[in-house]
């Protein structure tokens, strides 16, 4: 076979790494290999493999961002290094791949048709596994639809498997930066670093301008460069039930059987979607594993690598090798966040940038092995009352406890959480508490650690003067000196008559945190958070089409209760 050294910026990266497995192998690669489609078209891909003798297993990694960097270092060479033949292929209508790229439609037939291509390569021994991050994981989804008798393992990192989920809420809402974020990577990222780095720039200096615009839908071609047929489609079809999102989501299937390892991390704008497909392996009775860091969607593959990595490893090895060496002990392993001593949080500063690291931050302790999830839990309810506390004591009706206003001109702002931007993740939410447009109920200090794990949800009683609002409602840990840190959070949308109470439940994903000693638990209520999501115009009109703009007054009722998963074995203690 011939080869060539793995491209020069490929192997400047890797020399970066640390707390790595020690490599086995050196490593070859052929760029550039025509790999036909289902269509006929080309699919440029990279082959990177061991130089050595003998049959190794086979990894394919299909991608929309290109096979330049990162994605030839951490997969290509890393896991080659490791005694794999790495398959990097761009999808289709990317990456100098032939065709027209669709965010759906085409990855099952391109995935099979890459597999025939494979059993006719005189390396290939017949065992395959796939792996990947993000829209890599769609990919991974959408050929275990009907998965070829060769896919032996999947490792899905930070990864999705449906996209309307990727664009809405469960009411509708639309993700605008979510939107934004995603067209960036899909139209610049696979044409090189330097065009992608200037499409963010762009995105940037223009965002508050694009996401302000009425109506929103079309405004963002100034913001990526130009129109993004995919993006303008998917923004056309608010509806989950429109028939343009049939065949769109691919949740593993009940019938399942390849051994799937799942990684995502609690700030990961995609972690709902983690959850659900790792419930969903559960119930189909098969076998995976969970892995839950302190990470954002892309500090799992920064800060987080060494983890990501090799859990990614240990799964591969076992179910394509036979070497259950690496495997741990549980089915979960998740990172508590939060306080392990009473003045305040262990593993980084909360309100400086994407501080959080591989997981190591504060000692092994701060890493739990479940062997499920969510473990068992006692939910437990708080309520506000009108003083601005929250209370274990349930109130006696549901009469209106506090009204605010929102205004669209000047929307509540998105302070961290799970994005797919750099704002991602824990944050001082003290500037965003002292505006009128947010409500905050506090609990008394604990005198015990409160550890929560599972999925932390609000049960709310509202109305609106106009009888169409958003509902932001995020769980904050408050320290000793004060500063409120996002824990999750969720949003729900209010359609009804002007003035009618009405009763919604917003889920608010899940997390595994631990409220120190001396501290409180917040609960925090707006009427939204943008541009994470696009604004409510309070009319009824669909946001992205929306032309007018009214304030809307949103009034909280006593009968609220924010719901969270007690640890079995951790009873909350508050101060008198």
């Amino acid at each position: 076979m011939s080869f060539r050294k793995p491209p020069l910026s490929a192997r400047l990266m890797r020399a970066t790494w640390r707390a790595l497995p020690p490599k086995r192998y050196d490593v070859g690669w052929e760029p550039g290999l025509a790999v036909p489609g289902s269509d006929g078209s080309v699919l440029l891909t990279d082959h990177y493999f061991p130089r050595a003798e003998g049959d190794f297993p086979t990894l394919l990694v299909r991608s929309p961002y290109g096979r330049g960097l990162p994605w030839s270092p951490m997969y290509g060479l890393l896991f080659a290094e490791q005694g794999f033949h790495v398959v990097l292929q761009s999808c289709r209508g990317t990456g100098g791949s032939g065709g027209a790229f669709h965010l759906w439609r085409n990855e099952a037939a391109d995935g099979l048709a890459t597999v025939a291509w494979l059993r006719e390569q005189p390396w290939f021994d017949g065992t395959l596994g796939t792996v990947g991050p993000s829209y890599l994981g769609y990919v991974q989804w959408a050929l275990a639809q009907e998965p070829p008798p060769e896919l032996k393992a999947m490792v899905v990192q930070v990864g999705l498997h449906d996209p309307y989920a990727l664009f809405r809420t469960g009411g509708g809402a639309l993700r605008l930066e979510n939107a934004l974020v995603v067209g960036l990577g899909m139209s610049h990222q696979h044409r090189g670093m330097a065009a992608f780095a200037r499409g963010a720039l762009r995105l940037r200096r223009r965002l508050r301008a694009v996401t302000m615009a009425a109506p929103l839908r079309g405004a963002y071609a100034a913001a990526l460069g130009g129109e993004v047929p995919w993006l303008e489609e998917a923004l056309a079809h608010p509806d989950t039930e429109d028939p343009y999102w049939g065949g769109a989501s691919l949740a593993p299937p009940e019938q399942h059987r390849v051994p799937t390892g799942l990684i995502t991390g609690w700030h990961d704008a995609l972690a709902d979607q983690t959850f659900e497909q790792y419930a969903r392996l559960r119930r189909a009775g098969c076998e995976t594993a969970l892995l839950v860091g302190p990470w954002t969607h892309t500090s799992a593959l920064q800060q987080g690598w060494p983890e990501v990595f090799t859990e990614s490893l240990a799964w591969l090895r076992a179910h394509m090798c036979a070497d259950p060496t690496g495997l741990r002990p549980t089915a979960v392993r998740v990172h508590m966040g939060g306080g392990y001593t009473g003045g305040g949080h262990m593993g980084g500063e909360h309100t400086g940038g994407d501080h959080m690291g591989g997981g190591h931050m504060g000692g092994d302790h701060m890493w739990r092995d479940l062997t499920d999830w969510p473990p068992a839990t006692e939910p437990t309810s708080w309520y506000p009352t009108e003083d601005g506390h929250l209370t274990r004591q349930p109130p006696t009706d549901s009469t209106p406890l506090t009204t605010f206003r929102h205004d669209p001109a000047d929307p509540t702002p998105a302070v961290g959480g799970p994005l797919l931007s750099p704002g991602a993740g824990p944050r001082d939410n003290r500037a965003l508490e002292a505006r009128t447009d947010v409500v905050t109920f506090t609990g008394p200090p604990l005198t015990e650690p409160l550890d929560i794990l599972g999925p932390v949800a609000a049960r709310l009683t509202v109305s609106t003067d106009t009888g169409h609002a958003d509902v932001f409602t995020r769980l904050c840990d408050v320290d000793p000196d004060g500063r409120s840190v996002n824990v999750c959070d969720g949003l729900g949308t209010v359609d009804a008559s002007p003035g009618a109470a009405t009763r919604l439940t917003v889920p608010m994903s899940a997390t595994a945190h631990r409220f120190a000693p001396g501290h409180r638990v917040r609960w925090q209520i707006s009427a939204g958070a943008h541009p994470r999501y696009a604004r409510n115009p309070g009319t009824g009109e669909p946001p992205a089409d929306a032309t007018s703009f009214v304030p809307v007054c949103l009034t909280l009722h006593a009968d609220s209760a924010l719901t969270l998963p007690d640890s079995a074995n951790s009873r909350p203690h508050v101060a008198d």
